[in-house]
């Protein structure tokens, strides 16, 4: 998720990642490779057909009443910079009323 003003200067940057947690049973320490995992431990991903609601808190600059909000939802296929992007949408969100 991101957010940045009129004048395209970011002021919040955030990520999220869902997935299945896993490990070796020989460590605490989480592993990601199908190769070596042997038991998980939690399940963090999303499901399907059931909803996710997420709150984030932007502390705005000083001056600064409304920001354009980008959420972008995206699959990643082995690495971050190789996915897929499934959704994203764009809002303005202001103070004013």
């Amino acid at each position: 998720m991101t957010a940045k003003t009129k004048d395209g200067k970011e002021v919040y940057n955030s990520e999220k990642h869902y997935h299945t947690q896993a490990t070796d049973c020989k460590t605490n320490k989480m592993l990601y490779g199908a190769q070596v995992k042997t038991q998980y431990i939690r399940d963090t991903a999303l499901q399907p057909y059931e909803t996710k609601a997420e709150s984030f808190e932007i502390m705005l600059p000083e001056g600064v009443r409304d920001v354009d909000v980008i959420v972008s939802l995206r699959y990643e296929i082995n690495k971050p910079s190789n996915f897929i992007e499934i959704a994203k949408v764009t809002r303005k969100v202001s103070l004013d009323r």
